[in-house]
């Protein structure tokens, strides 16, 4: 029986469904820590999380065990035996397991039994509940919580009972602004309630709309961070643990910071683009550049994310835009390094409008000819990106998102979107943030990204001549309050006016929110940053009648 312990803690990237690749990274982990006498790593580390209804498929559960045991055979050399997150089939179900690898051999697995079924998860769909087990490794009784397990009280309580002397907590947390410290407090309840030292592992890297920030970490029994590696990087480490006569302790080693408010949010923005882009083989993006702020952001983190040389920037100048535009545009560009190429739509429009003068006659120009400008544009961008393969980004926000101020096969096409989940008051914020300078992460320019005047002027979408977006919507300052409260907070109509909102404006927000969900339901793919993310956390109806004002 060990007295001692060397574990590595494996803080993994994980493509999903690529097995073979995710194996080769365990393989490498293990390799640069040989001095480990055990390794663990995240949550279905082997398949990727989340895995979705790929795991409804007999053939990848087969895949996953024919590389499982590869990897079980890479163990017999003595070297780490390693912790790997695998479904594992039971039957006709399929469990969300970890199997122990050592010797040669599976020497044991355990599963899964809280399955999240709410937010961005539902393993409920995918999963069955499993039975968690104690896993024992060098005569060392070891509880392996997956995920949830640690969220909540039972699962830890029970391992304790059943002799765990450690706790082992593999996770594929996505991030979320505020999740560090809930994440935190939790693993130091569980220690707290065991009277055991924690060690959570998580994964990095993006998925679909989902970014998982890593940022793993050890307690001890009384709570203390012990050790934490970084934000928003592939990373591992070996922690040392001994047997005392008080149960088993960890060593104190680094603690990595934390990235803060906003510097978290850019870095899930731009690992969230990357992966997005090279994991879907485009060869860059290209997007619409207009000289508003939104625009701006949008390819300032599309230049962090994957360098000037691979963002194409395009000016799609109508008879409305202003000459501000146009050189807050080109002030742009030259401040991030990229291209920008200038394709006036003129030609476009008049084509269009004698093309729908007949079936147009006798009606005054309206919002359809505003519309057609942002969906003329829209074309346009798109025949970029089938003709030279890049994706198109968007770059609209979730504030326009709530409220239907987007055009539809317009401004709101394309292939992805790092707005998606960042309202208009967090766009100003992060746009003053990131002309400060380049991030860690980053691969643009350091120094400023855009000009002070794309910050400071009034929004505008300019398909109308002196067009302000307060013409059609409330200040962003009161916009976001009151989409803060009905769409994050779920509040109602009263208690946004009982908190001094203002009744009609309340009532006007929440119709254009419900409105607006078919919109949504159509609108590209973009990460996820706050509680309530469109898609992956709040799913309305949308033919929906219920109104709280």
């Amino acid at each position: 029986m060990a007295d001692t312990l060397t574990i590595g803690l494996a803080q993994l990237a994980a493509r999903v469904g690529d097995l073979r690749s995710n194996a080769e990274r365990i393989i490498a982990a293990r390799a640069a820590m040989p001095g480990a006498d055990l390794i663990l790593t995240p949550e279905l580390s082997l398949v990727g999380y989340p895995p979705e209804d790929l795991v409804m498929k007999p053939a990848l559960i087969a895949a996953a065990e024919a590389e499982l045991r590869r990897l079980a055979a890479a163990t017999a050399d003595g070297g780490p035996a390693l912790l790997v997150g695998v479904p594992l089939r039971e039957g006709e179900r399929v469990l969300n397991g970890v199997a122990l690898l050592a010797d040669g051999a599976i020497q044991g697995t355990t599963a899964k039994r809280e399955l999240p079924n709410y937010g961005p998860f539902d393993e409920k769909r995918t999963f069955s509940p499993g039975t968690p087990r104690i896993l024992t490794h060098q005569g060392v009784r070891i509880g392996v919580p997956i995920c949830e397990d640690m969220w909540f009280a039972p699962v830890c309580t029970e391992l304790a009972a059943q002799g765990a002397e450690l706790l082992l907590a593999p996770h594929g947390s996505p991030f979320e602004i505020g999740k560090d410290a809930r994440r935190t407090a939790l693993a130091r309840a569980r220690a707290a309630e065991t009277g055991l030292p924690l060690a959570f592992v998580n994964r990095t890297g993006g998925q679909d709309e989902l970014v998982f920030d890593g940022s793993s970490f050890a307690v001890d029994p009384v709570g203390q961070v012990r050790l934490r590696l970084p934000d928003f990087e592939e990373a591992h480490v070996l922690t040392h643990w001994s047997r005392t006569p008080d149960g088993w302790r960890i060593a104190q080693g680094a603690c990595a910071a934390q990235d803060e408010d906003p510097l978290d949010i850019y870095h899930a923005m731009l690992m969230a683009l990357r992966d997005y882009v090279t994991a879907n083989g485009f060869p860059g993006v290209v997007l619409g550049l207009s000289g508003g702020i939104d625009s701006a952001l949008s390819a300032a983190v599309a230049v962090d994310a994957l360098g000037p040389d691979k963002v194409w920037c395009v000016m799609l100048p109508s008879r409305f835009t202003s000459e501000d535009s146009l050189e807050d545009a080109a002030a742009c560009a030259r401040m991030l390094g990229c291209r920008l190429d200038t394709i006036p739509i003129e030609p476009a429009m008049e084509a269009f409008g004698a093309m729908l003068a007949p079936s147009f006659a006798g009606r005054a120009p309206d919002v359809t000819e505003e519309n057609l400008q942002s969906r003329v544009r829209a074309v346009t961008l798109m025949a970029l990106s089938n003709k030279f393969g890049p994706m198109l980004l968007t770059t609209g926000n979730k504030s326009e998102l709530s409220t239907g101020y987007s055009t539809i096969y317009g401004d709101a096409a394309g292939g992805y979107s790092v707005l998606k989940d960042l309202y208009k008051t967090t766009v100003f914020k992060l746009s003053r943030f990131r002309n400060l300078g380049r991030t860690r992460l980053g691969l643009g320019p350091d120094g400023p990204v855009m000009p002070d005047r794309v910050i400071d002027k009034p929004p505008t979408a300019e398909l109308r001549a002196d067009q302000k977006d307060e013409d059609s919507l409330p200040p962003y300052s009161v916009l976001d309050r009151i989409l803060i409260g009905l769409v994050e907070d779920d509040l109602s109509a009263a208690d946004l006016i009982a908190a001094g909102e203002d009744a009609a404006t309340v009532a006007r927000v929440e119709r254009l929110l419900y409105l607006a969900e078919y919109k949504r339901r159509q609108a590209p793919p973009g990460v996820k940053i706050g509680r309530r993310s469109f898609g992956r956390d709040r799913r309305y109806p949308i033919t929906n009648f219920f109104r709280t004002a």
